[in-house]
């Protein structure tokens, strides 16, 4: 199982990141949601700012390319396996950046990976 950091988490669930959050959860991943508002998702507290996380295999971008930059040093001290930039999060600055740590980077869909056994 992939330990996975979903940024731009939101409690609002017609929002895409809540739905990764929830199928990682019932897929059996370890979920770190973490966005900028307090609540839960599938019982899972939603982290705040830049907690200090280990393990992560995985960070999933709900977020545009404007609001990423506030975090691509976090992220990339994180030293994930792979970063997923999910429709409308691709940003070519980052993936080179996580590129150039060796840091494996995907565009594609975090929910169509699950559905088809690609996560």
């Amino acid at each position: 199982m992939k330990k996975t950091l979903v940024l731009g988490a939101s409690t609002n669930k017609s929002r895409y990141s809540y739905i990764a959050t929830q199928r990682l959860d019932n897929q059996g991943h370890e979920v770190v949601p973490l966005g900028i508002r307090e609540g839960a998702i599938a019982g899972i507290d939603i982290q705040q700012g830049k907690p200090d996380v280990e393990g992560i295999d995985t960070v999933t971008l709900y977020l545009n390319p404007k609001h990423q930059e506030a975090y691509y040093d976090y992220i990339l001290g994180l030293k994930p396996k792979r970063i997923i930039f999910n429709p409308g999060a691709e940003n070519p600055t980052l993936m080179r950046l996580a590129s150039e740590q060796g840091i494996e980077t995907e565009a594609a869909c975090t929910l169509v990976m699950l559905s088809t056994g690609q996560y």
